[in-house]
């Protein structure tokens, strides 16, 4: 998961037009630490063509408040330049990927034969 530096990059990647998810959270967000891992092998295991990235809520407000990326952790996930996913606070690793596959299924093509979304 690659760190975003700044607002005007999240920008460019989400006009990028192609598929982009953000992990939005705060380094003393313990709920956010013990899910990141999470979300990351998901998305590694099962959307290969979907580019994950963080950003640090605390170190970018600006990006924070741009994305209404109040409740943390969040997930949102852009395809073709539109948000199509936006899972915060409570959510599981098998609701955020079922949600994922639907739209990633449309842009990308399906996901593979088997989602697979342990909460491990």
């Amino acid at each position: 998961m690659e760190p975003v530096g700044s607002y005007e990059r999240i920008l460019k990647l989400i006009e990028g037009g192609g598929a982009v998810a953000f992990y939005v959270s705060t380094p003393g967000c313990g709920v956010c630490r013990s899910l990141k891992p999470k979300v990351e092998r998901l998305i590694g295991d099962n959307f290969p063509d979907l580019a994950l990235y963080y950003v640090d809520a605390e170190a970018l407000p600006e990006a924070r408040g741009q994305l209404s990326a109040y409740a943390i952790p969040v997930v949102l996930a852009y395809f073709g330049g539109r948000e199509c996913v936006r899972m915060a606070r409570n959510f599981g690793i098998a609701e955020l990927g079922a949600t994922i596959d639907r739209y990633y299924g449309l842009y990308v093509g399906p996901a593979g034969p088997t989602l697979r979304a342990s909460d491990d």
